[in-house]
């Protein structure tokens, strides 16, 4: 008897947990939640995403090689779902053959060498450069243009991916406020001015020649915002690399961001015009 009952109670346990696993991939399809409290979420009103603290940081690395080159957001919109599909935004070291990178490009195809694709602004900037050669882009679906770029075996596999790339291109091309947050995991990797330092040159490595100053509050940098769309550019992007860069604090208007909140609040504020975007590192 104790023999059946701990029989039923063990298929009972599995059952639940089959179950349990078949909600979660009917629910979120090929992308699973992070787990409540880790990594980041992106909400703007066409939907909520979220990726752990490499794929925020790769996502917006992406969408401002696009904006850097003036490229509308539907361009974003497809480099991300490429992305996506490809390598779900990890910066993977191989794949299938000789793939590597973000949007597995393959040195023997003519994307470069392997160290020069395996770097996000590079290969970015190569499928960029490769979708505007596409006849007509801007009119095809999102897993048309695409496809026309990456030669997929399976072409319409980017298309999945296209709501959930126009929610990220919303906030992090600056048309959503406060929309991306993050939650700090772990200690910093740096601390004090070589934070601040490694993050200034983050910066103009995906945003190009930025001007920035050191803040005399706190230890990080100040960046000018012409509006407020730009100004949501720099705050998200700093806010999606914040675990990379040890960013404990971003202030943009009367709203601010903190790593051991992860999430935006009201603030009163001197900078309530939108002229500036304060980061704050992790002190010495």
């Amino acid at each position: 008897m104790r023999l059946r009952t701990a029989l039923f109670l063990t298929v009972v346990v599995l059952v639940v947990i089959g179950g349990g696993i078949y909600v979660a991939v009917t629910q979120f399809g090929d992308h699973l939640p992070t787990p409540l409290g880790r990594g980041c979420e992106v909400r703007t009103s066409s939907g909520t995403v979220k990726l752990n603290a490499d794929q925020m940081a790769n996502a917006a690395t992406i969408a401002a090689v696009g904006i850097r080159r003036d490229l509308p957001d539907r361009a974003i919109v497809v480099a991300l779902a490429a992305a996506l599909q490809e390598s779900e935004l990890e910066n993977l070291t191989g794949g299938d053959r000789d793939s590597v990178g973000l949007f597995q490009q393959r040195p023997s195809q003519g994307w470069g060498t392997p160290e020069e694709i395996q770097d996000p602004r590079y290969s970015a900037g190569k499928f960029y450069s490769a979708l505007v050669r596409v006849k007509d882009w801007k009119k095809l679906r999102v897993t048309e243009a695409a496809q026309r770029v990456q030669r997929s075996a399976y072409p319409e596999a980017y298309e999945k991916w296209s709501d959930e790339s126009t929610v990220l291109v919303e906030a992090l091309a600056g048309q959503a406020t406060s929309a991306v947050t993050c939650t700090r995991i772990g200690e910093p990797t740096q601390r004090g001015p070589a934070a601040a330092l490694a993050l200034g040159t983050g910066l103009r490595l995906d945003w190009g020649e930025v001007s920035t100053v050191p803040s005399a509050d706190v230890v990080g940098l100040i960046v000018p915002a012409t509006d407020l769309r730009v100004g949501w550019q720099y705050a998200h992007w700093l806010v999606a690399h914040s675990s990379e860069k040890s960013v404990e604090r971003v202030r943009f208007g009367n709203q601010e961001w903190s790593a051991d909140r992860g999430a935006w609040r009201q603030v009163d504020s001197v900078n309530a015009a939108g002229e500036r975007v304060v980061a704050e590192v992790y002190p010495s």
